[in-house]
């Protein structure tokens, strides 16, 4: 009995839903990727106070090609998910964008 439920649960898939960030576009000068920095405001955890933490993420876009088609700017707020790693620093892909920025 044991068997019959071990090979069930091994055809079913436990992945769960990839984690998804929305970030600021902070370089778009290489091909494929673009960098985003994604700021969020959290509780120190011994002191309490509030403190505004940002990590940059490199993340994976298929139809940009820097010098000749720049398909993402600076400034544009996206919405990223993690996915399989692509290369060695990248670990996200860009889903879509949210807002174009207003200085280009």
């Amino acid at each position: 009995m044991a068997e019959a439920t071990q090979s069930t649960s091994a055809k079913t898939s436990t992945r769960g839903r990839p984690k998804t960030r929305v970030g600021i576009v902070t370089s778009n000068k290489m091909q494929k990727t673009v960098v985003v920095t994604v700021s969020r405001r959290a509780s120190h955890p011994k002191y309490g106070k509030i403190m505004s933490m940002r990590e940059k993420y490199k993340a994976h876009v298929e139809d940009h090609d820097y010098p000749s088609k720049i398909t993402i700017n600076e400034g544009d707020r996206v919405r990223i998910s993690e996915t399989r790693p692509a290369s060695k620093d990248k670990r996200w892909r860009v889903v879509e964008v949210l807002e174009k920025s207003k200085n280009v």
